[in-house]
């Protein structure tokens, strides 16, 4: 695996959750398995071992003074790429002044390296790349001046968490990449006048995937391929979508120790839902809403504030949807136009909005444990993490039917629903589904069965890695 992140060690975000989980459950199952990070200043205490004092790292002119990391424990291992000069900073990609300018020589220097510890010290059938950041192995082991017999049988596969994020630079870093100069071309790397270490990775890699099969199929379309469809259609021979697994051993509300009180899926079923009731109770204590909001449905908001995440269409819906007598409260940050619109719910329907700008984990956990519906209406979702969570703690989805929402969630009238969607983008539509989830929340028989229902779903990584080993199988025969 190569990654930019990968949990606990350097997170920004899902990817981390996936290098953090995905590793160990093929561990499990019989592979042999490595994670490829750089050694980020947030990561320097790990408990690691330098096992490669001095590798250098060739990009066009320049030799970039290398050593390498080795943390063994669990089922899995991580090797951490140092460069203090690159990663030894503040930030993952950049700083309160914007991404740091020399992105493309890090992520460069990132790829390079992994293709050197699987030379040197682990030996690899397949390199899995994620994202852009990751998205040069394949080009360099496909340039054609670059042939070392001991790599000539590795086969590449690149998982694309979110195509919107490309990592384009301006086409001048061809030469400082050490990359060939015919890589300047719409068959290679050239993407609009610029390079594109993603579109680099899609061109070369053998094999491609996403983080759902619904994912899959939108960004062969314009609306979700932000350019690149065409490519994506060309390959779609090669692609596939396996649908995130997330981690019960931390999203579990039988044994979550950041909340309140336990509960399970067997006591909702049989109507015993006091240990949620009181995380409903002491949510609102903590987010300062009253104790009028017990006896009316309370809506949960996770997320980072970005245009993604259609988050607008709360704010276009709020004037008639606070008529519905509901609460919210939110937890995140991002854009500052999001951050002004949430701040302005808070003000205008005081007494009913709640947010926390920031990231808080535990209070993550306590507004999936404590809401009674989850929100999550979203422009595009590749996978979606939170939808998942708020099955297994019974707090009800609505969902904008794309990418891995739609996947993970059976909506209201199916005999087998486990949340609500929405197809058209815009605030109206989401009205409309808040609203019919407000008439269910009122029916406690048939929302009771839902919830629980959604408890006993099973999105675990021991799923998601039987099929990544398949298609590691169907890889190592290209």
């Amino acid at each position: 695996m190569v990654s930019s992140e990968a949990s606990p060690w350097a997170k920004s975000g899902g990817l981390a959750d996936v290098l953090g989980a995905l590793p160990g459950a093929l561990a499990r199952i019989g592979h042999s398995v490595a994670t490829v990070i750089p050694r980020y200043l947030v990561a320097a205490d790990a408990p690691a071992a330098q096992v490669i004092r001095s590798m250098p790292v060739a990009l066009g002119r320049r030799v970039y003074d290398t050593s390498v990391w080795q943390l063994v424990g669990g089922d899995a291992r991580v090797y951490f790429v140092d460069v203090p000069p690159l990663f030894g900073r503040d930030g993952l990609y950049g700083d309160s002044r914007g991404e740091f300018p020399d992105n493309h020589i890090r992520f460069a220097v990132l790829s390079k390296a992994a293709i050197e510890i699987v030379r040197r010290i682990f030996p690899a059938d397949i390199i899995h790349c994620h994202d852009w950041q990751a998205s040069l192995v394949p080009a360099y082991l496909k340039d054609p001046r670059a042939v070392d017999p001991s790599l000539v049988n590795i086969r590449t596969l690149l998982t694309i968490h979110n195509l919107g994020y490309q990592g384009v630079f301006g086409k001048n870093v061809l030469e400082e990449l050490g990359l060939p100069a015919a890589y300047d071309h719409p068959a290679a790397m050239e993407f609009w006048g610029n390079i594109s270490f993603l579109k680099g990775g899609i061109v070369f890699a053998d094999a491609l995937n996403t983080v759902s099969r619904k994912y899959a199929e939108e960004i062969q379309t314009p609306e979700y391929g932000f350019g690149m469809d065409g490519l994506l259609r060309d390959r779609r021979n090669v692609l596939s979508g396996i649908v995130n697994g997330v981690d019960y051993a931390r999203w579990d509300p039988e044994n979550d120790t950041a909340i309140p009180a336990k509960y399970t899926a067997a006591q909702i079923a049989a109507g015993k839902a006091s240990g949620k009731q009181t995380c409903k109770r002491e949510l609102l204590r903590e987010m300062g809403l009253p104790e009028a909001a017990m006896h009316r449905p309370l809506l949960g908001v996770v997320s980072r504030f970005a245009a993604q995440k259609g988050l607008e269409l709360i704010g276009q819906a709020a004037e008639e949807l606070f008529r519905e007598d509901v609460y919210l409260v939110a937890l995140g940050n991002g854009e500052w136009h999001l951050e002004e619109m949430f701040r302005w719910m808070q003000s205008r329907f005081a007494g009913r909005v709640a947010v926390r700008f920031g990231y808080d984990d535990g209070l993550a956990h306590r507004i999936e444990a404590g809401a009674d519906i989850f929100l999550m209406p979203s422009r595009y979702e590749p996978c979606g993490l939170n939808q998942i969570y708020s099955l297994r703690y019974g707090t009800v989805p609505i969902v904008r039917a794309t990418g891995g929402l739609d996947d993970t969630i059976v909506g209201v009238p199916a005999r087998d629903a486990t949340g609500f969607k929405f197809v058209d983008y815009n605030g109206y539509a989401l009205l409309e589904a808040t609203k019919q989830a407000c008439r269910g929340w009122k029916e406690t028989k048939a929302w009771t069965a839902m919830m629980a229902r959604g408890m006993r779903k099973d999105y675990s990584w021991t799923a998601s890695a039987g099929e990544y080993s398949r298609l590691y199988q169907k890889i190592a025969l290209m």
